[in-house]
C-alpha cells in the first residue's frame, strides 16, 4: 500500500510517513487533507465572536521570537488595571461577544491574586461569558513564582472562573530548538504535563505550534506526534493551531520566511497526523485572512474569531491589531465557498450564517 493509499483509507501514519507527506505535491496533499476535513465537518468553517485582552507586556523571560514583551524591541511597558479590563468587558458584552481571551506576559510585579481576582470579577458580572485564560507558560511562571504546584494553580483558576485554556507557549516541543528560541520558559515536558492535568480536571484546552523560524520539518512532525499521544490519553484538546512565525521586531533574524506553499502543506499534514483532534484552526492573525481561507481547502475547518484587538502578534508585524469586522468575516467565508458557522469556545454550534 502506498502512502497516499494509506492516508486515503483513513489509517494512522507514523513519524516517517508523516514526514514523507511533505514530499507529495501540494494538490495531492491538499486533496487528502480535504477528504478528512469533509468527513468531519463538510463545508462548515467555524468561528467565534471573541475579544483578546493582553493585560501586561512586562515579562521576566526573553524569548528570541517575541516582539510583544517590554524590552529593547518594545520599550513601552504597560499593565492594565482591573477597571480598565472590566470596562473592555462591559463594552464587548453589549455587542454580544461570547468569549474573552486573556493572555499576557510573565510579570513578576502583578501577583497571582491580581490574575485570579480579575477572572472572578468578570465571572461575577457576566456568568455566561466564556473566560479562556492563562497559557501553560504563564501557569508554569506563576507556580514557580509563588511556590505552588501546577494542580494548585489550575484548581485556583477553576475556582476563580476560568473555563478553558488557550494553547500558547507550546512553540516547538523539540528541546534543542526550544533551548535556542525560548530558554528558561516552560519546557515541552512541563507544557504537556500542565495540559494533561487540566484535561484530567474535566477541562478543555487548545494546542499551538509556532513554525517558520529555525525549526525543521522533522521538528514539526515531532510536535504533532507528542500532541497526538497526549490526545489519545485525555481527549482534552479542542483544536490544533499552527501559528506562523512573525518576523519583525525580534531577535531571531530569520531571513527565509515561509512560503504560502509550505504553510498550506503544514496545515494539511496536521489534519492527517492529528486524526484525534477534530478541529484545525487556520489562525488568520498569523497567516492573513486570505491564506486562512485558502487553508480551509487544505484541512483546516476553523478561523478563530473576530478578535477585535490583538497585541502580541501585531507587535511582530501581523496585520491583526484591530481584529476583523463580523459581517466582512462572514462574507469572506461565504465567498470562499464555505458555510460560516458561529461556535462557542468548546465548538458547540450556535448559529449557521
Amino acid at each position: 500500500m502506498t502512502l497516499v493509499e494509506k492516508v486515503h483509507s483513513g489509517e494512522r501514519v507514523d513519524f516517517d510517513e508523516a514526514l514523507a507527506l511533505y514530499e507529495l505535491d501540494i494538490f495531492t496533499l491538499g486533496k487528502l487533507a480535504d477528504e478528512r476535513r469533509q468527513k468531519l465537518h463538510g463545508k462548515k468553517s467555524y468561528f467565534n465572536i471573541n475579544r483578546h485582552i493582553n493585560p501586561t507586556n512586562i515579562c521576566k523571560d526573553v524569548c528570541k521570537f517575541c516582539a510583544y514583551s517590554s524590552s529593547r524591541k518594545n520599550p513601552n511597558p504597560y499593565t492594565m488595571s482591573h477597571d480598565e479590563i472590566l470596562n473592555i468587558v462591559d463594552d464587548i458584552v453589549k455587542r454580544d461577544i461570547k468569549e474573552v481571551h486573556i493572555v499576557s506576559a510573565h510579570n513578576p510585579d502583578t501577583g497571582l491574586q491580581w490574575y485570579l481576582e480579575i477572572f472572578k470579577k468578570i465571572k461575577e458580572r457576566y456568568p455566561s461569558l466564556h473566560v479562556k485564560a492563562l497559557t501553560a507558560a504563564e501557569i508554569n511562571f506563576l507556580a514557580q513564582e509563588y511556590n505552588k504546584s501546577y494542580d494548585e494553580i489550575l484548581d485556583l483558576m477553576i475556582e476563580y472562573g476560568v473555563d478553558s485554556m488557550p494553547g500558547g507557549g507550546a512553540e516547538i516541543f523539540d528541546e534543542k530548538v526550544r533551548e535556542f528560541i525560548c530558554k528558561g520558559k516552560v519546557s515541552s515536558k512541563q507544557w504537556l504535563d500542565i495540559h494533561k492535568r487540566w484535561h484530567q480536571k474535566g477541562k478543555y484546552s487548545n494546542v499551538t505550534m509556532l513554525f517558520g523560524h529555525v525549526e525543521e520539518r522533522k521538528d514539526r512532525i515531532d510536535h504533532m506526534m507528542r500532541i497526538r499521544t497526549l490526545q489519545d490519553e485525555t481527549s482534552g484538546f479542542n483544536a490544533f493551531i499552527p501559528l506562523v512565525y512573525q518576523k519583525e521586531n525580534n531577535y531571531l533574524k530569520v531571513k527565509d520566511f515561509l512560503t504560502a506553499h509550505e504553510i498550506l502543506k503544514t496545515v494539511a499534514i496536521s489534519r492527517i497526523v492529528l486524526d484525534n483532534v477534530d478541529n484545525i484552526k487556520a489562525y488568520w492573525v498569523t497567516s492573513t485572512v486570505n491564506l486562512a481561507l485558502v487553508a480551509q481547502e487544505f484541512g483546516a475547518n476553523d478561523l478563530d474569531g473576530t478578535i477585535e484587538r490583538e497585541s502580541i502578534n501585531s507587535a511582530a508585524g501581523a496585520k491583526s491589531a484591530n481584529g476583523v469586522n463580523l459581517q466582512e468575516f462572514i462574507a469572506l467565508i461565504k465567498n470562499s465557498g464555505f458555510t460560516p458557522v458561529e461556535r462557542d469556545s468548546l465548538y458547540n454550534e450556535l448559529k449557521v450564517w
